[in-house]
């Protein structure tokens, strides 16, 4: 399948999905919504901790069975701590250059927007639908070793310097130790050398799809539940650090360290993914700007089907 294909293929997917749970989320919000209102609230709550708990964990072990998985995907959390600790830095240059970013828990917000992508929910479904399940190990321990550890590490450091919440640190820390992705993934690591039936091959396969699928539909059933646009002009810097300069520099800078290929796309996409759900918990923990974080991941979700097209023109190997 053609690059162009591939990208029209997950633009199908992602407008599809994401926008049947954005309506899906905006019936169940409606006054009039057929569900009572308890209910209707509950149901992304609930389908969120499946896909937190169970779906989730479940996909990455599948995937990972299929994955390549040499020594060279070790570069993929150093890659991101870099793209971490950059976009920390230029987010910290901007803070200092600006009267409207003087307020401790919009700085902070502005640089947890700025470090912090969503490279599971959104980050895996695009990297397996334009490189394949063969270099989705690099995406997952992207994710696992470096944004997991990075929001729940130097994410929770920062908002805690900048905020005002009251949210014990040790709690946070053990929202990370007890967070099922990254025990998933030890586990794929383990199942790699079990041999399954193919029927059980397949149907795991099945599953692990339907998880895509329904962490598509959760995503936009918690767009729909965003509600506030305000800060556009502090949430279009922060973005463009985050979405455009970080992924932009390090994907130039990358081949010159032997990176090239499928590997450097996928390192590319999941730099340029928009600031993660996991920055309004944080934000919301510690009493950080809750308007901006909501509004940069709303513009966020929206700039990323701007860019992907040019991510493939700029490093996809073949189109």
């Amino acid at each position: 399948m053609s690059g162009l294909e591939n990208l029209l293929k997950l633009y199908a997917t992602l407008v599809g999905w994401v926008g049947l749970g954005l309506l899906l989320g905006l019936i169940l919000n409606h006054a009039n919504s057929p569900l009572p209102p308890g209910l209707s609230r509950k149901i992304p709550l609930y389908l969120g901790k499946f896909l937190f708990w169970v779906g989730v964990p479940l996909s990455i072990m599948v995937f990972m069975r299929q994955a390549n998985l040499s020594a060279s995907v070790l570069v993929a959390p150093l890659v991101c701590w870099v793209a971490l600790i950059l976009g920390a830095g230029l987010a910290w240059f901007w803070i200092q250059r600006r009267s409207d970013l003087q307020l401790r828990p919009t700085q902070g917000s502005f640089l947890l927007a700025a470090m912090v992508g969503n490279t599971g929910y959104l980050g895996y479904p695009v990297t397996l639908t334009l490189a394949g399940t063969q270099y989705f190990g690099w995406a997952v321990f992207f994710d696992t070793l470096g944004s997991t550890l990075g929001a729940y590490g130097l994410g929770v450091v920062m908002a805690a310097y900048f905020g005002r919440g009251s949210q014990s640190h040790g709690e946070l820390v053990k929202a990370l130790v007890q967070n099922p992705a990254l025990w998933s993934f030890f586990g794929g690591l383990g199942l790699r050398l079990v041999a399954f039936p193919p029927p059980i091959e397949a149907g795991l396969g099945v599953c692990a799809w339907v998880v895509i699928t329904l962490s598509l539909i959760l995503l936009g059933m918690r767009l729909s539940q965003l509600k506030s646009w305000r800060n556009v002009q502090q949430a279009s810097m922060s973005l463009a650090i985050k979405m455009l300069i970080v992924p932009l520099a390090l994907g130039l800078a990358l081949p010159l360290f032997g990176i090239t290929g499928v590997p450097l796309l996928v390192l590319v996409l999941q730099m340029a993914m928009p600031p993660a759900f996991a920055t309004l918990v944080i934000a919301e923990a510690y009493d950080l700007d809750r308007d901006l974080t909501v509004t940069t991941l709303a513009i966020g979700s929206l700039v990323l089907l701007v860019m992907l097209p040019i991510w493939l023109w700029l490093f996809a190997p073949a189109l």
